[in-house]
């Protein structure tokens, strides 16, 4: 898997004038031109079609424990095998795994080739009941993910998505039908923070999470690095909390996490009285799975 005959050419894209491609799978919908990539940096328009430059191609491998995703109320104890590759489909200033998520076409193809059926192996080997997509966003390597949900039911294993939840919604319901828990980020509860810093729009996550909740029927649990000076404003974390009990129920798990500077961004690093003060508050408002991370 290594000529340009090889990469894998996805579904996702619509054929546009003068040989440009848009892609369908995220809401960022790049308009991409011959022989261009994607923001994504991982999707590339290669004579009329798109495609993906990281199938089969996983830049990191690991064995984590299930809490690590952080997934706290499914399967707890477990093993679960991640795989991550290059590439994002948003841009956030404040990125903590930078040197996947702003990387792409220059490096995938370092990575030897894993078929789904050698991750499904790979993952039974190593005794794990589930296989996780997380490092980078699972997104940008959909089809890679999709095929590999798909070979895991055939043995049983369980599948975990770690996502931002910027996806659209064909591409959403194709995945998210063979995925039994999620941790999906929400950043912000904030469309001027999600615009800003991240490129991106607040309403397109929420929806993913309402998909997983409600029609996928999968385990979700809910993510939010705070970030001293931009989201950690106690009006914005009412409003997260207002939305999480109106649209997904106070037992929804919600791991709120300590930022430290990285990609360049320069905010403080959350203190930790600011992370024992929201989980005070979510507390006595009846929220009752509630996990800190990243205090140190």
């Amino acid at each position: 898997m290594s000529s340009a005959e090889e990469y894998f050419i996805s579904p996702y894209y619509e054929a546009l004038e003068q040989g440009e491609l848009r892609c369908t799978l995220c809401p960022r919908q790049c308009c991409i031109k011959p022989g261009g990539l994607g923001r994504c940096l991982v999707r590339r328009n290669s004579e009329g079609q798109l495609q993906s430059l990281v199938y089969g191609h996983p830049a990191a491998l690991q064995v984590d424990p299930i809490e690590k995703k952080p997934i706290s109320y499914w399967k707890p104890g477990s093993r679960t095998f991640s795989l991550g590759t290059f590439g994002c489909n948003m841009s956030c200033l404040h990125c903590q795994n930078e040197h996947l998520s702003r990387s792409g076409s220059q490096r995938s193809q370092e990575y030897r080739y894993l078929s789904p059926a050698d991750i499904v192996r790979l993952a039974k080997m190593k005794n794990c009941a589930s296989i996780a997509f997380t490092y980078n966003e699972p997104t940008v390597f959909q089809e890679y993910a999709l095929d590999i949900a798909k070979e895991a039911k055939k043995f049983g294993l369980g599948t975990v998505l770690v996502s931002n939840g910027r996806i659209n919604p064909e591409p959403r319901r194709e995945l998210y039908e063979y995925i039994d828990a999620a941790n999906i980020d929400i950043k912000a509860f904030s469309e001027d923070f999600y615009r800003k810093i991240c490129g991106a729009s607040l309403a397109d996550v929420l929806e993913s999470c309402r998909h997983l909740r409600h029609i996928s029927n999968s385990h979700l649990e809910i993510t939010n690095l705070v970030i001293p000076g931009y989201n950690d404003d106690p009006a914005m974390i009412q409003a997260l909390l207002d939305w999480v009990e109106q649209e997904l129920g106070k037992d929804t798990p919600l791991h709120f996490s300590a930022y430290y500077p990285a990609g360049g961004f320069t905010a403080p690093a959350t203190k930790p009285d600011t992370l024992y003060r929201i989980e005070s508050l979510a507390k006595q408002r009846g929220f009752s799975r509630i996990k800190l991370g990243n205090l140190r």
